[in-house]
């Protein structure tokens, strides 16, 4: 078996618009298309073997045993794989279900889909899974654990922590959606102007200030101490003499830690020596030199977190520890602890792993233990000096038991330090009386505290402390989204997206678009290029100065990685014509609907969906819509729209020379055709359709009338607003237009609009696009031979796997075949071919340009325009 391509789908999609993250693999079988399950001797056996969790896989049986039932009866690889992808996720700790296997139109090829958690690891299981099935076709061994532990390690690596995923699954939870920025826990909240931002629990509101107090531990002291909160004694030493001087001072026990340290780093608790506390100092400053010497305070420790000024969760932390038996050694009690399934690597789980080092070992020769000591029957032996989840430490929920007073101080410390999100570490034998009464004082004061011993105590309730984060961030009536407009279909989706971004600016918001020649933000372009993807859109979303988005989006993005969107408030589809057909399994007009139709079926429920009425394609997507609907058609009496506007539908047309929006018999006529510049005083018929689409959508979104034909009228078709959409360049003798038109619906719209056109003389500069059909190609020859006099064909871009001749020779069977006699020559460069049509041009005659490069083209005829207006002749 071949593994011909891997790809990651991280939005809506064709397989499904709900599960956002799949894996899209396609696999050639080989030879094993031959070969099903049934007929490969002790696969069943094999596979049972090595995965008896499959057992629990239903498959199309519905019923446990369904998998293997599949198996014995005989299924193909491709769907082995499939399941085989989705069981080592779960056992590696990702339980995810979604799955689907479809054979292609390439016999033997398939495309194997199923969901991931982590996309690096689905990435991973996609091979693994390969793998594993040629193990078992094999009969060999195979180190299955091996997988597990890389795709464990994967997964740490990748993902963000429990405080920064808590935060995440409590925005999707209220519908806010949310983009990873780079790969660590920085993530944006919300699109555009109202998006937010946090890394893993410092926010956007998070004050500066309060961070660089906070992490200044001898500052937060100070501050503390004059705001009468009682905080432990002691000072800041940076050598021995320093800390003898302290000693002096405060007594023994005491505790030394690092100045600039966290969770625990670099601690020693409850030094009673001076040899100890030598060994301490240098301990701590091998985090920092500046090492924090304080009276050790005698009880438990407790971690309390207040959100917003207010105390939402308090917990009583207890160090890692095992408990005797009087008959297992300390290492095995640790093994034993550690089998816990509630314990994990890193965060994977609620409780972390007891790892042995110098600290444990620092412990155990205080008491003069070894890890091979016995302890005594219920003796607890602590492990770690600190009592942080981090290292395997334990926590109970103690939120209910705080006294009013301490919660009083609890958040009277947050206003101090001016942390929006605040973790305070209290030394105390109870947090059920005042501070003051049972001598508990203030340890520290932490910017960014992990919120993972609350969400998951090892024993009382769970809180759920990202919501009051979620609260602050979006208190109620504050919206997290901007409108999204999404445009697809086969033509007019770049010209229909700026005349919507038009509309959109002339009613007073900052607009971001895309479209495939860049990314614009309020009519600035940022990056220039074909950005009708995912990352282009996302590009929009993230820039918070947008407040609304206008986003082109075509099929290559959306068949590559799904969309850059969850949900969108309107989609467009401007048509389905035969373009890009025979690429990436898309060999119909009817693959190619599926396609589109991802966009139309993300629009939000009480959204709309605007399709062409006169497109059959168009119509067979509403059948699976789960929104609202509006059509558009260039012909009143199309029966489509007639039937749709009896039945009470939205429908915009053209109708008596205007663009018109019937609601139901009812007529609201926007503006005349002729009036509206983009139409070329209505002779463009294709420009008239998407004017009508870009019509409705405003309207729909709620646009005044009044506004939607002020901007139509000045919107201006040209280089600057239309780049290679009809551009016409008028010349003392002649005049050139350039249009990006480059498949047979294209065609077809510029050869309708020169049938109005006078001219002495119609020479028309096409090319081939190699990714495109044979009859593709010779149909464009076919209808360019009908519309020009004199042909130049050049051919320097976009071969794609043919040669130049190839497509020069499907070229000229298409003229042939147009029934006209038609003179041509082939200038290959695209630049020679422009620039001979324009040097040999004549009185009268009118160059059409259909260049599948849009901006060489005007640059060059802009070149020649710029030089005749220089000196009054070319």
């Amino acid at each position: 078996m071949k593994i011909l391509k891997i790809q990651a789908l991280r939005g809506p999609n064709i397989w499904s618009v709900q599960r956002k993250k799949l894996i899209q693999m396609r696999l050639d079988l080989e030879d094993m298309e031959e070969k099903p399950t049934n007929k490969i001797p002790g696969f069943r056996e094999r596979i049972e073997q090595l995965l008896p969790t499959l057992y629990e896989h239903r498959c199309s049986e519905g019923t446990p045993g369904g998998f293997f039932s599949r198996i014995d009866r005989g299924t193909w690889m491709g769907h082995v794989i499939e399941h085989i992808a989705l069981e080592i996720q779960t056992l590696a700790g990702m339980e995810t279900g979604f799955g689907r296997t479809r054979e292609t139109k390439t016999p033997g090829t398939y495309n194997v889909v199923f969901s991931y958690t982590e996309e690096n690891v689905g990435l991973f299981a996609a091979e693994s899974a390969v793998r594993i099935a040629e193990a078992l076709i094999e009969g060999v061994e195979y180190d299955l654990e091996a997988d597990i532990r890389k795709m464990r390690e994967i997964r740490e690596r990748d993902r963000l922590g429990p405080s920064t995923g808590s935060i995440v699954e409590e925005a999707v939870a209220r519908d806010i959606p949310w983009i990873r920025l780079g790969t660590n826990s920085l993530v944006q909240l919300g699109y555009g102007v109202n998006q937010m931002r946090f890394q893993a629990t410092i926010t956007c509101k998070t004050s500066n200030i309060a961070v660089d107090i906070a992490c200044n531990k001898e500052e937060t002291k100070r501050m503390l101490d004059m705001n009468s909160v009682p905080v432990a004694s002691g000072s800041i030493v940076v050598d021995e003499d320093g800390l003898k001087e302290v000693i002096e001072k405060i007594g023994y026990p005491i505790v030394l830690k690092p100045l600039a340290g966290n969770h625990g780093k670099g601690a020693s608790i409850n030094v009673k020596t001076w040899e100890d506390a030598v060994a301490g100092l240098a301990f701590a400053q091998t985090y920092g030199r500046r090492t924090i010497v304080e009276k050790f305070i005698t009880g438990f420790d407790f971690r309390v977190l207040v959100i917003d000024n207010k105390l939402v969760a308090a917990a009583k932390r207890v160090p890692a520890h095992v408990v005797g038996n009087g008959a297992d050694s300390i290492q095995h009690l640790i093994d034993e602890t550690n089998n816990d399934p509630r314990r994990g690597y890193g965060h994977e789980n609620v409780l972390t792993e007891i790892s042995v080092d110098r600290d444990t070992e620092d412990l155990l020769a205080k008491m003069e233990y070894t890890l091979e000591t016995v302890p005594k029957n219920g003796e607890i032996v602590y492990l770690k000096s600190t009592a942080n989840l981090s290292t395997g430490g334990t926590s109970v929920d103690v939120t209910d038991m705080m006294h009013p007073e301490n919660i009083f101080l609890a958040e009277r410390i947050s206003r101090i330090i001016g942390l929006d999100v605040c973790g305070i570490d209290i030394m105390a034998e109870n947090l059920t009386q005042p501070l003051k009464e049972n001598g508990g004082c203030i340890l520290e004061v932490n910017a960014a505290p992990g919120f993972r011993m609350h969400l998951a105590p090892s024993e009382g309730l769970p809180r759920n402390v990202a919501a009051p984060v979620i609260d602050m961030l979006y208190p109620p009536g504050k919206p997290s989204r901007i409108p999204i407009i999404a445009v697809t279909g086969t033509n007019g989706k770049t010209t229909t997206t700026r005349l919507l971004a038009h509309i959109v600016k002339n009613n007073g918001f900052r607009v971001g678009f895309t479209t495939s020649d860049g990314i614009y933000v309020q009519n600035h372009m940022m990056e220039k290029g074909d950005t009708t993807g995912p990352l282009s859109a996302e590009y929009i979303l993230k820039d918070p100065t947008v407040e609304f988005a206008v986003l082109e989006t075509a099929r290559g993005g959306i068949l590559r990685s799904g969309l850059g969107f969850s949900r969108c408030d309107i989609a467009v589809v401007t048509n389905i014509q035969e373009d890009h057909l025979g690429l990436s399994d898309i060999h119909t007009l009817d693959d190619l609907a599926r396609v589109k139709a991802t966009v139309v079926k993300s629009v939000k429920k009480d959204g709309w969906a605007i399709l062409n009425a006169e497109d059959e394609h168009c119509m067979n997507i509403a059948k699976d819509l789960n929104c609202n609907i509006a059509y558009f058609a260039m012909d009143e009496d199309h029966p489509n729209a007639k039937r749709l506007s009896k039945e009470g539908k939205i429908v915009a047309v053209y109708e008596n020379g205007f663009i018109t929006v019937k609601r139901g018999e009812w007529k609201i006529r926007v503006e005349r055709a002729t009036h509206v510049p983009l139409t070329l005083g209505g002779k463009a018929k294709f420009m008239i359709a998407n004017a009508l689409a870009a019509t409705l959508a405003a309207y729909l979104y709620g646009f005044k009338t009044d506004d939607i034909s002020l901007s139509l009228q000045t919107f201006i078709p040209s280089v600057a607003q239309t780049p290679g959409r009809m551009n016409i360049f008028e010349f003392k003798r002649f005049k050139v237009l350039v249009d990006f038109a480059h498949n047979p619906s294209g065609y077809l719209g510029v050869e309708d609009y020169l049938q109005s056109v006078e001219a002495t003389k119609k020479i028309g500069i096409i090319a081939g696009v190699g990714d495109r059909r044979d009859e593709d190609i010779k149909e464009c020859g076919k209808i360019a031979g009908r519309m020009f006099d004199h042909i130049i064909i050049r051919q320097e871009k976009h071969l794609r796997g043919r040669t130049e001749d190839e497509i020069v020779n499907l070229i000229l069977e298409g003229i042939s075949g147009s029934g006209k006699n038609v003179t041509y020559e082939i200038i290959t460069k695209e630049v020679d071919a422009i620039k001979h049509a324009i040097n040999s041009a004549e009185e009268g005659t009118y160059i059409t340009a259909l260049s599948d490069v849009v901006t060489n083209a005007i640059d060059i005829v802009q070149e020649y325009l710029d030089k005749e207006n220089e000196e009054g002749h070319i």
